[in-house]
């Protein structure tokens, strides 16, 4: 009797385990419950906090939470907040623009190096792709070095060299913009360029051996195939810098620590400053909820530019 219940036990178990494999396989879906943990613990988590916090006093100084409306009230109705969203709007609009129009030109002439095989292309791409994997405050201390207007400061060392009068890349208020917009561009060029660069490949050379044919040239080319061709690879590369870009704060606190004054503080920055400045985790989490707002209804604009049968695929 004491043999036979122990193998009643196996057998019991081994249908267990056979009978759970089998509603496994039947179930697909069953395969993606670990995923769904991992991305409801790591990210859905998170994003339903910061709403929470919103709704709070919270404050890194560990006093009592209470919910309340004020937080929102406040941080939206701020008269610092227009002119942080306009200083936003241009530093996104002017890094996007940037990094669309060099890295698409860059890709464009190591494309047309490699057809005519032209030496040194592979260390061009190289050279583009090391300012990528630069990190965000290394990138502003380098350009807080090249555009410093102390004597030993690079830019205005080789003006001087050519007789025109040094320029105060930080200290203006203009000037810091575009030296912002500059260090941002230099940085994220690599990502747009790579992203042409495989969109170019993937175009059809049967169609520029018809138009060369046809007699087009070099710039029709570009204007009625390659541009054409690469519209969603366009459209989807401005929806991923443009997210980038609103999320940059850690270059330009190193290149500039948001001034003078408050000319480059952008949204990501004053959130920045909101939390870990101010202390104020609830007004933060109300700066966040609004950077996600902005940040889908770009992506969406973005999204409905896409050809339906491209956004289809």
């Amino acid at each position: 009797m004491s043999v036979v219940q122990p193998a009643i036990g196996i057998e019991r178990s081994g249908a267990a385990r056979s009978s759970l494999r089998l509603r496994i396989e039947n179930n697909p879906f069953s395969w993606l419950v670990p995923v769904a943990l991992m991305l409801g613990v790591f990210y859905l988590y998170p994003i339903i906090d910061v709403f929470r916090l919103a709704f709070t006093n919270a404050t890194l100084l560990g006093r009592d939470e209470i919910y309340t409306t004020a937080t929102f009230k406040a941080l939206l109705g701020s008269p610092e907040l227009p002119d942080i969203l306009m200083t936003t709007l241009v530093f996104v609009a002017a890094s996007v623009i940037g990094q669309q129009l060099f890295g698409l030109g860059i890709a464009v002439l190591v494309m047309r190096g490699e057809r005519r095989k032209l030496k040194g292309m592979t260390a061009l791409r190289t050279i583009v792709l090391i300012a990528w994997v630069i990190p965000g405050i290394a990138n502003g201390l380098i350009w807080q070095m090249l555009f410093s207007e102390a004597p030993f400061g690079a830019i205005n060392s080789v003006l001087r060299m050519m007789s025109i009068a040094p320029v105060a890349w930080l200290s203006d208020p203009t000037n810091a913009m575009i030296s912002a917009v500059i260090s941002n561009v230099w940085r994220g060029t690599a990502f747009s360029m790579i992203v042409f660069y495989a969109a170019l490949k993937a175009i059809d050379a049967t169609l520029y051996e018809a138009a060369s044919v046809d007699g087009a040239s070099s710039w029709q080319r570009f204007r009625h195939i390659t541009l054409p061709q690469m519209r969603p690879a366009i459209l989807v590369n401005s929806i991923l810098i443009t997210i980038q870009t609103l999320n940059t704060f850690d270059a330009i606190i190193s290149l500039t620590g948001g001034g003078p004054g408050r000319a480059t503080e952008v949204l990501s920055l004053f959130t920045f400053n909101a939390v870990f400045r101010n202390y104020d985790l609830a007004g933060g989490s109300v700066l966040s909820v609004l950077m996600l707002v902005i940040s889908l209804v770009l992506a969406l604009g973005y999204a409905s530019m896409l050809p339906r049968r491209e956004a289809s695929e």
